[in-house]
């Protein structure tokens, strides 16, 4: 069961405890740790050494967020929004205040996935990310934000890639969840957020996998922000932006009983693209120009200060600006009839 195109708030709600419940089961059972110890193995150096105790407390908080953590789903008109706002991000030395998330854990769907190329060249959906607060023993808080590969995403070239690594094993195929963890990462809390390091990859060695026609991909190779970070920090702001707006899914009783019996909230929110009037930049008194043709505004991350002096920002989606019934300009230049 996965979730079907142009579907209704209660539809998605249903395949998502559903699909809850199938991730409870399988990330509870030791097949999941398994995959978890296999996975590691194959990472580059600058994810740390996977000791038996990381990989218990790792098999721990990726498994968490899918019973109890808050549930989202992004619609797909504001997948599209989510995507460049990441691409776009940059928060290499920027400290995160500890309220930036809206829950301590969440899972969040992509009916419509992403996807994210490693630094090997390959690339596989993300049809899910999941983010768990953690505390060390050093008293330093983060998150852990996890991404997950839609198994059911016909377009994922890491499907058929694992179909064929499987082949010979449908015992342990028949064991795996709806999605599989493909990438994590983790985002520190009151401290500078590193800048990533990108490793020299031998082009002989690793081919450069594409994306499929149309889809929106995160390169983890040239990104200024580690992929999952930046999906998941451009959730977070945008679906408390006014241009987002968050619906709660109607549930029926079948899927609420389900949800209970397998301990999991089911509390769905859909969170979805506000139709609103174009945005306009805010201008300081009367202007001292006007435009004379429409023109198209990239979309961009935009610094603003709260009224305690913390810094934030807010994603200015790409509008139209200029005078209605002016001409269109397609290119960068724009004329200006100064006063």
């Amino acid at each position: 069961m996965n979730f079907l195109p142009n579907d209704t708030l209660a539809g998605y709600a249903r395949t998502a405890v559903d699909l809850r419940a199938r991730m409870a089961d399988f990330t509870s059972g030791t097949i999941a740790r398994t995959y978890l110890e296999a996975m590691f193995e194959g990472m580059p150096a600058e994810y740390g050494t996977m000791t038996p105790d990381v990989l218990t407390a790792m098999h721990t908080i990726t498994g968490s967020p899918w019973r109890t953590g808050e549930p989202y789903i992004v619609a797909p008109a504001m997948t599209a929004i989510i995507a460049a706002a990441a691409q776009a991000l940059d928060l290499s030395g920027e400290v995160l205040p500890d309220d930036v998330a809206p829950d301590d854990q969440g899972v969040v769907f992509f009916p419509d996935p992403l996807y994210h190329r490693g630094h090997t060249g390959k690339v596989s959906s993300i049809g899910a990310i999941t983010w768990a607060r953690i505390t060390s023993t050093s008293g330093q808080s983060s998150w852990i934000v996890a991404g997950w590969a839609d198994q059911h995403d016909p377009h994922d070239p890491s499907v058929a890639r694992r179909r064929a690594d499987l082949a010979a094993r449908p015992d342990i195929a028949r064991q795996l969840g709806p999605y599989l963890l493909s990438n994590y990462t983790e985002i520190p809390i009151g401290r500078p957020v590193e800048h990533p390091e990108h490793p020299v990859i031998d082009d002989a060695v690793h081919d450069w996998e594409p994306a499929p026609d149309g889809r929106f991909c995160i390169d983890e190779a040239t990104a200024r922000t580690r992929g999952c970070t930046a999906i998941a920090y451009a959730f977070w702001r945008i679906q408390a932006q006014p241009l987002a707006t968050v619906a709660a899914a109607a549930m029926d009783r079948p899927s609420r009983r389900r949800a209970e019996r397998h301990g999991i909230k089911h509390d769905t929110r859909v969170v979805m693209l506000r139709r609103t009037s174009p945005l306009a930049e805010p201008g300081d008194g009367d202007p001292k120009w006007h435009y004379r043709v429409r023109f198209v505004v990239r979309g961009h991350w935009r610094r603003l200060t709260d009224r305690d002096g913390n810094p934030y920002r807010i994603w200015i989606n790409a509008h139209i600006k200029g005078p209605d019934g002016a001409p269109l300009l397609h290119g960068e230049k724009v004329a200006v009839l100064a006063r």
